[in-house]
């Protein structure tokens, strides 16, 4: 009996030793897993952000694009304005002499005056896909001059992410020491200035040749 109790003694110790050790050990081995290298690199990634709406308004390179772009679209809608008037102006001259047109007359003024109509439709139908092509042509111009930018001046500053910011955008809250924007512009309009001196200079080189 003895012996029995002095084994049930020695292993009432060593249980209260591996429970001891457990509750003790187990904490700080969850916390050394739970801050495995994933974490350690998540810890240093750095991030920042633009806003793309005060990106867009200050970038020269868009503004003059889009000014550009604008008279395009104005010039092509006074063409097409002046077209539908002129067309207007014909069957407002059928309709004041129809009486002392023949029936041959009438139906081949018609006939013509509808093959009109569906041209200027048609014409009108080019213009829009034309414009719509080069508005498309343009965003994609401005995400490629953007990121370009943005993976010289992320390599520069250390960055591993820049988010966009706007209302359209799932960030929802971004501190002002996370907003690059200012320096983005700046760097967008210095680029965009030496583009602009370099094609000129370029462009004299040429003529003087």
């Amino acid at each position: 009996m003895k012996n029995l109790s002095l084994i049930l003694n020695v292993i009432l110790l060593v249980a209260v030793g591996v429970l001891y050790y457990l509750h003790f050990a187990s904490p700080k081995s969850a916390n050394s897993a739970s801050s495995g290298p994933d974490d350690a690199v998540l810890s240093d990634v750095k991030i920042a952000y633009i806003n793309t709406d005060t990106v867009f308004k200050y970038y020269d390179y868009l503004k003059v694009n889009r000014q550009q772009l604008e008279s395009k679209s104005q010039k092509m809608d006074q063409d097409l304005r002046n077209r539908a008037q002129g067309l207007q102006n014909e069957f407002n001259a059928y309709q004041r002499s129809v009486n002392s047109m023949t029936i041959g007359q009438v139906k081949a003024t018609e006939e013509n005056l509808a093959k009109k109509q569906q041209n200027l439709q048609l014409y009108q139908q080019t213009l829009q896909q034309q414009l719509m092509q080069e508005e498309a042509n343009l965003n994609k111009q401005l995400y490629d001059r953007i990121t370009t930018f943005l993976k010289d001046y992320s390599g520069q500053k250390g960055l591993q992410v820049v988010l966009k910011y706007d209302p359209t955008s799932d960030v929802l809250y971004g501190g002002n020491a996370l907003d690059i924007s200012q320096d983005v512009i700046k760097g967008l309009n210095e680029a965009y200035k030496n583009e602009k001196t370099g094609a000129g200079a370029k462009g004299d080189s040429i003529a003087k040749k």
